[in-house]
């Protein structure tokens, strides 16, 4: 799938960049605590392994996630985990970014970074971490706090180990990636072939 190069406003979810500043930060908003949406106690729990600069990541965000989210996640079915598998430099500096805005506006902001993956990632002449602050930007994040998150070597260092470690421990070797209640399957695929890999 090719995304379609968009503008910068419309980039971001509508209300998303209204949102900011309206909740101070809590315990939980670390930036390596667990990124989920959905009932924490859900039967099934799905982990997704993505990389922001993977086309196929994009369009299952794009094309498929809104039918999953709206039909198994605030259904309460499904607790959905996110999981940072950066493929590339340019995808970890963006996922260091992620985990530096509260949790509430974490899958917002991939979201948002997904629609805009031309321009931020693969625009000619552009520089990818000057494209991506000005989706942070629109997101709340102040330029200290972006500048604080590409500088945290210890965030960047524990995102590495944490993708070591699921390559290890469920054979992850691309993107986008599925492990559906411990059991793990890979490629991008629309709704009705990702709703058959749901238990009932």
């Amino acid at each position: 799938m090719t995304i379609s190069r968009r503008s910068i406003l419309t980039v971001v979810p509508a209300g998303f960049a209204l949102a900011a500043g309206i909740a101070p930060a809590r315990a939980d908003d670390s930036p390596r605590a667990e990124r989920f949406i959905g009932k924490p106690d859900a039967k099934v729990t799905v982990g997704e392994y993505f990389s922001l600069t993977c086309t196929h990541c994009a369009a299952f965000a794009l094309e498929t996630f809104p039918e999953v989210k709206k039909n198994l996640i605030d259904t309460g079915e499904v607790k959905w985990v996110f999981h940072d598998y950066p493929l590339d430099q340019v995808a970890l500096t963006a996922s260091m970014v992620a985990r530096y805005l509260p949790v509430d506006r974490y899958e917002p902001f991939i979201n948002a970074l997904f629609l805009g993956q031309n321009r931020w990632a693969f625009g000619r002449n552009n520089d990818p971490t000057e494209e991506l602050w000005k989706t942070a930007g629109l997101a709340g994040m102040s330029r200290q706090t972006f500048d604080k998150a590409l500088g945290d070597t210890g965030l960047r260092d524990w995102i590495v180990q944490q993708q070591k470690a699921d390559t290890d421990q469920w054979k992850i070797d691309s993107t986008p990636s599925f492990v559906i209640n411990g059991q793990k399957y890979a490629g991008e695929m629309g709704y009705d072939a990702f709703r058959k890999l749901i238990p009932s």
